[in-house]
């Protein structure tokens, strides 16, 4: 890729792979509703929610934000109330991905395609969850085979979030490569000062809720994946 000396591509998932968000927000809503809580999040909510990394994390967020003496009776974003809500979302997400809900950002196929032509190896690096994942690969097995990856590193895997750039590290860990001989594909201001702490080149491509992230830490802030398939190989 010009400018670039690359072995592998490493992509986050959400708004990077697929344009998951608006899926994740409308999740998160019915799994409130199904619990019986008041709760529901607008697009402005979930936008000003999204600045912080992690579905649990945001849960406790808001009810720090909200229902302060609620959040007094309970033990962070890993209390079990937290996590009952967010398992339950998770579940609400995979089904509805696997329903076709989702679909991959402009270009992605097209660049994956084009990645595995030039032998260059694919990961990816998250915070998201892995069942969340592969429900991902699951929707769309022929664009996006989970066998092409090789590594997944999930949220579960790390324990510190984006911007904290411990999945970045485990991932080149895994990989055996160098920072500078792998680039990062993000969509966030936290996911590309995840990469950069990690000591990679990172191409952002701006998502539906990240469209107003300062970026300006990137080596390069792209459209969409197409306009990232005509440089690699260059």
């Amino acid at each position: 890729m010009r400018g670039f000396s690359l072995d592998t591509l490493i992509f986050d998932v959400d708004g990077t792979l697929a344009e998951t968000e608006e899926l994740h927000r409308l999740s998160f809503n019915r799994a409130f509703a199904e619990a019986g809580l008041p709760w529901s999040w607008s697009v402005e909510d979930y936008r000003r929610l999204l600045t912080t990394t992690g579905g649990r994390e945001r849960i406790w967020r808001f009810v720090c934000e909200v229902e302060p003496a609620r959040a007094a009776t309970l033990a962070g974003h890993e209390d079990p109330f937290v996590r009952r809500l967010h398992a339950r979302k998770t579940e609400l997400y995979a089904e509805g991905v696997r329903r076709g809900e989702v679909r991959l950002c402009p270009g992605i196929a097209e660049l994956l395609a084009r990645a595995r032509a030039l032998d260059l190896r694919l990961a990816i690096a998250t915070t998201t969850s892995r069942a969340n994942v592969e429900a991902l690969f699951d929707a769309h097995p022929e664009a996006l085979p989970r066998a092409w990856f090789a590594t997944l590193v999930c949220g579960e895997d790390t324990a510190r979030k984006k911007p904290d750039p411990e999945v970045y590290r485990l991932a080149l860990e895994r990989l055996g490569v160098r920072p500078e001989r792998a680039l990062a594909v993000e969509d966030s201001r936290n996911g590309v000062l995840a990469a950069k702490g990690a000591g990679m080149p990172v191409v952002a491509i701006p998502s539906l809720y990240t469209a107003g992230d300062d970026l300006s830490a990137a080596d390069l802030v792209l459209g969409n994946a197409a306009e990232l398939v005509a440089l690699v190989g260059r």
